[in-house]
């Protein structure tokens, strides 16, 4: 499982670069691992205000179909529309597949660090 260090992470396994107020937005390692073959994206809307921790997505496997959670709060700003055409990107790449941008980012203090996102999935309660 790789875990990038310049990276924040959720607890519903999100991963989160932020850049000032804004904020770039994808599935970590372990969560396309446990989802197995991604074959479609729900994709957030443009504009739409979320919360920490609102359900702004659909990410749907072979095996399952699974939220995708806003980490932080903000106002989406941006999508990654390839996912539409090659949902697949977030298996092999999931630290290149971005799945949405934010502008106006709150709440990162809830957010794990490296370490913390690692002893968590360890754990294996999530």
């Amino acid at each position: 499982m790789t875990i990038p260090g310049n990276l924040l992470y959720s607890k519903t396994h999100e991963w989160i670069l932020i850049n000032g107020n804004a904020a770039r937005v994808g599935l970590t390692d372990f969560a396309q691992d446990a989802l197995g073959d991604v074959v479609y994206f729900n994709l957030p809307e443009p504009g739409a205000a979320a919360a920490a921790g609102d359900v702004i997505g659909e990410v749907e496997s072979v095996k399952a179909v699974s939220e995708i959670f806003a980490p932080v709060s903000g106002v989406v700003s941006a999508v990654n529309a390839r996912l539409s055409e090659s949902p697949e990107t977030v298996n092999s790449a999931p630290y290149d597949a971005w799945i949405f941008e934010m502008e106006g980012v709150e709440g990162i203090e809830g957010l794990l660090m490296p370490g913390e996102y690692e002893a968590f999935c360890a754990e294996g309660v999530n």
